[in-house]
């Protein structure tokens, strides 16, 4: 666990360090927050320290009933000056998002608030994530505080492009997307503080592509969202990760090594030949269930009628669910039409899996392509429903499942070597 210290200044786009808290605080890290009096315009302190389950601080001169300490850590014996406890203590300082105002005063040194204050005196790693309107941002004053920051060293994360606070206006000035900003921060932490370092995991997603001619298939509406967020999420939390991706057309997250693969046999080569050196699987790809028995090899024209033989594909999951090995952990998913949890436990039993992930892809909120995600995480003793959030959200909540079933040390065996229910 890492002890991450956010600065929250005021400007719109503080809402998604709502989201940053919690994806930091479900990745195991220790959260602490500090706020300048305009960010409590846009966001309360009350929200912070719901997720963080730790008191914000918007003053240097008031009290912090943790006498600097992190979640988890514990409080020292004495009542330290609070701006300089935070500062020592924190293994990386970020800063989003970070308006003209907060960072004109950071280039400059004037501390007249916690956040500014806390930002001097902080000897770990600094990261600035400014975001604002993009005549703001472009503006000369700004780009060179910006400038005179990096010379010292400070690490600042460009703002994205896009739709501005402003109606009808577009630019640069976005924050990151929380995820992007946890993997920054997280590159920064010194080595060891991740609590998934050594660990490999082997991540399928997106939907494969049973060819009927060499320009026609059958496929899924699958986007791999779902498998990059979990990618991105065990690539945070320092796992050496492996993506199969059939047919996604999104980058992959930094850091993580990439297979793409098209058709359901290829997808099911390269898990094969990956599975055996992986201690988690997640298995979110939707491969198709049939393929065509004979495709033509020309481009088939369009006359007459077209009869298709299809023919079954190999249940891939069951297949390395068949070879797995003591230590490791398989998670799949079951994308129903319908909230159909017998359905989905049946799969979890007769596959042999640790988890399996259930979502109902009638509802279009929460479909193949969609950015969001409620799901119901199912074990062999318990069922846990997920509020609809976003799918780098849903990721971690997933991760954070496996992270208890390992701790707990459960070691599964073949499932050939299973006793008959």
């Amino acid at each position: 666990m890492a002890r991450i210290l956010l600065g929250v200044s005021g400007g719109i786009a503080a809402y998604k360090s709502l989201e940053l808290a919690r994806l930091a605080t479900l990745a195991g890290h220790g959260v602490r927050v500090v706020m300048t009096a305009a960010a409590g315009r846009f966001v309360g302190a009350a929200s912070f320290e719901g997720i963080t389950g730790a008191p914000v601080l918007t003053s240097e001169f008031e009290r912090d009933p943790l006498r600097g300490a992190f979640p988890g850590d514990p409080a020292p014996g004495h009542d330290p000056i609070g701006h300089l406890e935070l500062a020592a203590n924190c293994d990386a300082y970020l800063v989003a998002p970070a308006s003209a105002n907060t960072i004109a005063k950071l280039a400059t040194g004037i501390a007249d608030s916690m956040l500014a204050t806390s930002f001097l005196a902080c000897t770990a790693p600094r990261l600035l994530a400014p975001a604002m309107n993009d005549r703001m941002y472009g503006d000369a004053a700004t780009q060179a505080n910006l400038a005179t920051l990096r010379e010292r060293g400070v690490e600042v994360i460009d703002p994205g492009e896009g739709a501005l606070a402003s109606r009808g206006e577009l630019g640069k000035g976005r924050l990151p997307d929380p995820a992007e900003l946890l993997a920054r921060v997280e590159a920064v932490l010194p080595h060891g503080e991740r609590p998934w370092d050594g660990l490999k995991v082997l991540v399928t997603a997106g939907g494969t592509r049973e060819p009927i001619d060499p320009v026609r298939f059958i496929g899924n509406r699958s986007s791999g969202r779902m498998g990059i967020a979990l990618a991105a999420a065990a690539a945070r939390r320092g796992a050496e990760v492996t993506l199969i991706a059939a047919n996604v057309a999104l980058p992959g997250p930094a850091g993580v090594r990439r297979i793409d693969v098209e058709s359901t046999a290829r997808l099911a080569r390269a898990a094969r030949d990956e599975f055996p050196g992986s201690q988690v699987l997640l298995m979110a790809a939707a491969p198709a269930d049939f393929t065509p028995t004979d495709p033509a090899t020309d481009k088939l024209k369009r006359e007459g009628t077209l009869d298709l033989r299809l023919e079954p594909t190999e249940d891939i999951l069951a297949s390395l669910a068949a070879a797995r090995t003591e230590g490791q952990t398989l998670v799949g998913f079951a994308a129903e039409h319908g909230n159909d949890i017998g359905r989905a436990r049946d799969k979890l039993t007769r596959k042999h899996l640790d988890l399996i992930v259930l979502n109902d892809i009638s509802n279009p909120e929460i479909g193949f392509e969609s950015e969001e995600n409620e799901v119901t995480i199912i074990s062999s003793d318990a069922e846990l429903p997920l509020r609809k959030a976003s799918k780098d959200e849903v990721a971690e909540q997933i991760l954070e499942r496996v992270a208890s079933l390992r701790a707990e040390g459960r070691t599964p065996q073949r499932a050939d070597t299973q006793s008959s229910p």
